[in-house]
């Protein structure tokens, strides 16, 4: 139901979480951004869609669409590809923490830019990381 209501948008799936009670909650990303305008559109689109199929005869549901939130994990190519130039932080399945700047995104991996440890040294270090190898990637907040 919810694939031709994103249907010619740059709008992705990130999850979909359904409750025993009836409560849905989407998240949603996008190439250029997913803002409020975006979040109400979909959300309408899709009551309209869940309605027009009858999945809840008496309307007992709540439908919650929003984007996961900067403090989720990325769980996709497209959103590092949106986050290049940004801070990150990358837990791998082996090994440290990596973090740094996100500064390419391939099919396979993507490349950190980790500054120097000490400041005398001003060369920071390109470190690539296959995505198999990512247990875990969260946008790091600047402030």
């Amino acid at each position: 139901m919810l694939l031709p209501v994103l249907e010619g948008t740059d709008i992705f799936i990130v999850s979909i979480k359904v409750k025993p009670t009836n409560n849905i909650k989407v998240f949603l990303d996008a190439d250029d951004g997913f803002d409020v305008s975006k979040s109400s559109k979909v959300n309408k689109r899709l009551r309209k869609a869940i309605d027009e199929e009858g999945l809840f005869p008496e309307g007992d549901y709540s439908l919650e669409v929003s984007s996961p939130g900067i403090d989720e994990p990325l769980r996709f190519r497209r959103q590092y590809l949106k986050n290049i130039g940004r801070n990150i932080e990358i837990t791998p399945l082996e090994g440290a923490v990596v973090t740094g700047k996100l500064a390419e995104v391939s099919d396979e991996q993507v490349t950190v830019e980790v500054p120097a440890a000490k400041k005398k040294e001003a060369v920071a270090t390109s470190l690539s990381i296959p995505f198999e190898q990512i247990k875990q990637a969260i946008i790091q907040i600047s402030f």
